[in-house]
């Protein structure tokens, strides 16, 4: 049992992994500890969790994309900067 049948690779499979388990994590949190209010962040945005990781993934596309233009495999820069950035989204956005 492989994922040739959709010729996938293990990191691509990995990436849906960790998307579906971020919305099931914030599914869980927000029936767990509703969100209340949005937050106004430094971008001027009135944000709530779910939004913060919209922005947060969808940036985190856009620095891997980047990162691999610019400098290549392996990833782990990007990897670096993706968590950066999504420490700061949910920290001041």
């Amino acid at each position: 049992m492989g994922l040739g049948w959709m010729a996938w690779t293990w990191p691509t499979a990995a990436f849906f992994v960790f998307v579906f388990a971020c919305i099931a994590t914030m599914g869980f949190l927000e029936w767990r500890v509703p969100g209340g209010a949005p937050r106004h962040g430094i971008l001027g945005l009135d944000t709530t969790r779910g939004d913060r990781l919209f922005i947060s993934l969808l940036g985190s596309a856009f620095i891997f994309l980047g990162w691999l233009g610019v400098m290549g495999t392996p990833l782990w820069g990007g990897l670096a900067i993706s968590l950066a950035w999504m420490t700061f989204v949910f920290w001041k956005v």
